[in-house]
């Protein structure tokens, strides 16, 4: 394939429900496109999603979509250097899967493995929205109902001590973390000096862990808080940015986690150096997905199923959208499948 080309477009995703965030509530989100094809074939493509949070992707800027057109101008001419992505993960992380779907025949598999084949699953986390405590407890009911061993609860939203009392009420009807493991995010929300004391309450529900309990950037007292936090602390947010500084991070940090999520720290290749880090000096890992249509949650499962994971991961199905794309993973309980017939 000599002659490439590489186009984008734009694609807004509309919730089924108000999505309750540490950063407001989302309705909809606008995702971008890339289709990378070869001039002489141009109905052989690769797709990439470009995956954009609000306020938390370093590529959440006003100029964008001039940038995305420098940047695949540059692509097609073979003068883009890794450089020309520093400031775009969310780029980085399409380019790589568009160009690897192209590879592999243009027909949404990205990493072949005995997944992709419909042979094996990725055990998943059930994710609790914000939202109401009616809603957030009817959630949950819904994910025990359907055999979930692990769930994820975000907090920050609700008054603390109504927070609590939802992971009571877990526990009670799961006194022990191996029949139900429960992990919580805050998304930044504890103040420096509020965080420890919330952790020592959450400790008495023997949480799993907690992501990010502080706002990024604190590093001195990130570090302190996982060296005497009873809850073990996985970093988040605050590996956004830091692609220069990973291994100095982690040295300096020392969290018992970290969370990966390829749209925001650059793709697939960047996340496994985080990955080789983490066990360099001990640290647990898993991978999440941040929002994805259909294309993009694709794309991070087949990866992750060619990862040595253990544990539940925090990935989904894309069930959260009204107009997502055919899906192209599907949920028995807690066992995330990939479905080989559907066509991206």
């Amino acid at each position: 394939m000599q002659n490439l080309r590489a186009t984008f477009e734009a694609y807004t995703l509309r919730f089924r429900f108000e999505a309750g965030t540490s950063r407001g509530i989302l309705k909809e989100k606008k995702n971008y496109f890339i289709r990378i094809f070869d001039a002489q074939n141009p109905d052989l493509q690769g797709v990439g999603e470009v995956n954009i949070l609000k306020g938390l992707s370093l590529d959440d800027r006003a100029d964008l979509e001039v940038k995305l057109t420098e940047i695949l101008q540059k692509y097609e001419n073979r003068t883009l250097q890794v450089s020309d992505l520093d400031d775009f993960p969310a780029i980085r992380f399409a380019l790589e899967t568009a160009e690897k779907d192209l590879q592999n025949g243009g027909n949404g598999i990205v990493f072949p493995s005995p997944f992709t084949e419909g042979k094996t699953f990725i055990p998943i986390n059930g994710l609790i929205w914000m939202g109401s405590r009616e809603w957030m407890l009817s959630q949950i009911q819904e994910k025990i109902e359907k055999g979930f061993t692990c769930l994820k609860m975000k907090i920050g939203a609700l008054d603390f001590e109504t927070e609590l009392e939802i992971l009571r009420q877990i526990r009670k009807q799961f006194p022990s973390p191996q029949e139900m493991i429960l992990r919580v995010d805050a998304n930044g929300a504890f103040l420096p000096q509020e965080a420890l004391e919330k952790l020592k309450k959450l400790a008495e529900l023997h949480i799993h862990s907690i992501e990010q309990p502080i706002a990024p950037r604190q590093i001195e007292t990130l570090a302190w808080l996982c060296e005497n936090s009873p809850v073990p602390i996985a970093l988040d947010e605050e590996l956004i940015g830091n692609s220069h500084q990973k291994e100095n991070l982690l040295q300096t940090i020392r969290p018992q986690f970290i969370v990966l999520k390829p749209a925001l720290l650059g793709g697939f290749a960047e996340c496994e150096q985080w990955i080789q880090l983490a066990q360099k000096w001990q640290i647990g890992w898993w991978i999440t997905s941040a929002l994805e249509s259909s294309i993009g949650l694709s794309a991070i499962a087949q990866w992750t199923a060619t990862l040595p994971i253990t544990g539940h991961q925090g990935l989904g199905t894309g069930q959260i959208y009204e107009n997502n794309f055919p899906a192209k993973l599907r949920l028995e309980g807690e066992k995330l499948w990939f479905n080989s017939t559907i066509n991206p």
